[in-house]
């Protein structure tokens, strides 16, 4: 079976557009854009606050089918904010993103591992219920 751009499930994008990511607070780069060019190379899906504003403009590059199956999880992009990048993760998503091709080392740069985040119903810490 061929991988990359011909993958049955290819690598799927998430761009967080809300409070920070994709507003006038971070400058230099077209979100529209920015936003449309990536989509020319994988589906995009826009989210609201993914809760990582210290890193806007996120862009979270998740894997094809044959990358999950080569055990690859999501890598989260942050700081994504020029052109240069965004044609970086293009050109990363087109030669078949996380688990099929490796990370460009100028995309480590902007990699992070976004911190845990809580349940809302996940009870205090102690105990407390």
């Amino acid at each position: 079976m061929p991988i990359g751009p011909t993958d049955p499930v290819p690598c799927r994008l998430t761009v967080c557009r809300d409070c920070c990511c994709g507003s006038p607070k971070v400058t230099g780069i077209d979100h529209a854009e920015q936003t449309a060019r990536l989509g020319r190379e994988a589906p995009v899906r826009v989210s609201a606050c993914l809760d990582v504003c210290d890193q806007a403009n996120v862009v979270v590059v998740q894997p094809s089918s044959a990358g999950r199956a080569a055990g690859a999880g999501p890598v989260w992009l942050g700081l994504v904010n020029d052109t240069d990048a965004t044609e970086d993760i293009a050109a990363w998503v087109r030669a078949g993103g996380p688990g099929v091709a490796p990370l460009p080392d100028i995309l480590e740069l902007y990699a992070f591992t976004p911190r845990e985040r809580r349940s809302r119903s996940a009870p205090p810490p102690g105990g407390g219920g």
